[in-house]
């Protein structure tokens, strides 16, 4: 407080309402007015942030698409930031979906048609690595700390592909759900994105677009540029978690994978969503009273997210004291081309470590159809962004195996999910213990009413980013990873039928809370905390940031 205190002495006038983070705009008090040299620049009448929230919901209401909400929104978070987080915080269920999945599909779809720079947004171009450390300096200069980095290239958006300089909107939103949910201080991240081109041929035919007109560069010249990165930003930001999101399949485990034992880094394509399954496979197993260890899965999907969402299933597995070897035995990864079996061509290197021996089956498995009545799965996860492909014919093999058939449709947005939860639970006859991607509407069953989990990272990330941000973790661990899913999988009550494996997402505060004290003590535990803590409650509830004025 006493830096921003600073940073508004210093600033007067027209600079001070042009800072999100410093303008209040119609709630400057007549005595700021008089101070900071704003008489004549504000219209007379002095509001509270309660009437700036009530007056700009009302506008907010008039808008018929979230898209256009979300556009609504962003002027407002360039405007001023307190009064963006007040609106969010207040309408959480209504707006979560608006600044981020599904909404955010169309604003990255739309950013260059539409555009409208984010004012806290860090473009770095590829082609100008010698640039790299002063543009950094540049965004950060008027920081007070820089806590977090989101980093996207934009090569693999969601489930909607390669849209380039355009994916800034992901890390831009993602960054905003961190501090609606888990109070991480705004003025304390970046939101990064790295212009490397694109394959996308429409933006580069886009008179538009905004990004490098060039295709994406690969090999020894990307990874030069990713490793410049890594160590330019870790010496201006020594303690800083790097949030890597949405990188193509290629490159998002080999980044993960290089960098995890050296920096504080996470990836939410590939452990976030991992570990929001592995909490509602916790889930399952108290609803199904059939524990992990015993669960039979089928994944569908077999890119970044498929194969973490396996490898965070996996690891919990053995952490219930399961060996390595038979947690693989329960795992069949369906991908394009049918059951992913050793020998394929291309396949990746989670691919491969999940390949089924081409000799287990007598006939070929090509579709995810003849996988489920070879296999009798119990769970069925869908990671694949192909719409509609949990068919009734699914189900209802699935439904004939098992009594509670665990089956999960988690791509996002909503257009691309594999399947409809009321479609799901009619086809199961209430059996299944349905999770989705998107939101989800109650479904109206037989009388009862069954609510859908949303496999909603916004539940995960937020609390586990606020858990390394505290303790100051060197690495995360996956220690740290399964206490999070712990952490949301324990506040959830599934004793009544139809009730929601996950918490909804407006609990997203609470829910981060107890995640991040989940984390920072399984960081204590394994002795990667570099801050000193004594009360874990304290320390999260310390750090956590209010819009106020």
């Amino acid at each position: 407080m006493e830096k921003q205190k600073e940073q508004n002495d210093m600033l007067t006038g027209k600079d001070l309402l042009n800072n999100p983070f410093l303008n209040k705009g119609t709630a400057f008090s007549a005595q700021e007015r008089a101070d900071y040299k704003l008489n004549g620049l504000l219209p007379t009448a002095i509001q509270t942030l309660d009437e700036q929230v009530a007056a700009t919901y009302a506008q907010l209401e008039t808008y018929t698409t979230r898209y256009e909400q979300n556009k609504f929104l962003m002027s407002v978070y360039n405007t001023n930031r307190v009064l963006y987080y007040a609106i969010v915080g207040s309408h959480i269920k209504e707006l979560l979906p608006v600044i981020y999945t599904p909404t955010i599909a169309d604003a990255v779809r739309g950013f260059s048609d539409d555009f409208v720079r984010p004012n806290d947004a860090v473009f770095l171009d590829v082609n100008h690595p010698e640039t790299m450390a002063d543009v950094l300096k540049e965004a950060s200069k008027d920081m007070p700390q820089v806590d977090m980095l989101v980093i996207t290239d934009g090569e693999g958006v969601l489930g909607i592909g390669d849209w380039g300089i355009q994916g800034v909107m992901i890390s831009v939103g993602k960054l905003a759900v961190y501090t609606v949910a888990a109070g991480i201080n705004p003025q304390h991240v970046l939101p990064i994105v790295i212009d490397n081109g694109t394959d996308r041929q429409e933006l580069l035919d886009n008179p538009n677009y905004v990004g490098n007109r060039q295709n994406r560069k690969t090999g020894q010249e990307y990874w030069d540029y990713i490793d410049q990165f890594v160590e330019t930003a870790k010496g201006m930001f020594p303690d800083v978690l790097f949030h890597w999101e949405d990188f193509g399949r290629a490159n998002a485990s080999v980044i993960l994978e290089k960098y995890k034992n050296d920096i504080t880094t996470f990836n939410d394509d590939i452990q976030g969503t991992g570990v929001m399954m592995a909490a509602s496979m916790n889930a399952v197993a108290k609803a199904s009273n059939k524990p992990v260890t015993e669960q039979t899965y089928v994944v569908f999907g077999g890119g970044t997210a498929g194969i973490g969402v396996s490898d965070q299933i996996r690891n919990e597995m053995i952490r219930q004291g399961m060996s390595e070897a038979d947690a693989m035995k329960r795992f069949f990864i369906v991908d394009r081309y049918g059951l992913v079996i050793a020998g394929q061509e291309n396949l990746t290197e989670g691919q491969t470590r999940y390949a089924r021996p081409a000799d287990e089956f007598t006939t070929p498995m090509t579709t995810l159809t003849d996988v489920v009545k070879a296999v009798k799965p119990t769970v069925l996860i869908g990671t694949s962004g192909q719409a509609n492909t949990f068919t009734q014919e699914i189900v209802e093999v699935m439904s004939a195996n098992t009594e509670r058939p665990a089956i999960m449709p988690i791509s996002n947005p909503t257009e691309l999910q594999e399947g409809k939860a009321d479609d799901i639970i009619k086809w199961s006859k209430g059996n299944a213990l349905v999770v989705t991607g998107s939101p989800s509407d109650p479904v109206e069953f037989e009388g009862t009413t069954y609510y859908i989990g949303q496999a909603n990272n916004s539940l995960l990330y937020p609390g586990l980013g606020a858990g390394i941000v505290v303790s100051k973790a060197s690495t995360v661990t996956d220690a740290m990873l399964s206490a999070a899913a712990h952490g949301i999988a324990d506040i959830q009550d599934l004793s009544e039928k139809g009730a929601s494996l996950l918490p909804p997402v407006e609990t997203a505060p609470q829910a981060s809370k107890y995640v991040a004290m989940a984390v920072v003590k399984a960081a204590i535990e394994d002795k990667v905390n570099r801050a000193e803590i004594s009360n874990i409650e304290a320390a999260v509830d310390a750090s956590i940031w209010k819009p106020e004025y």
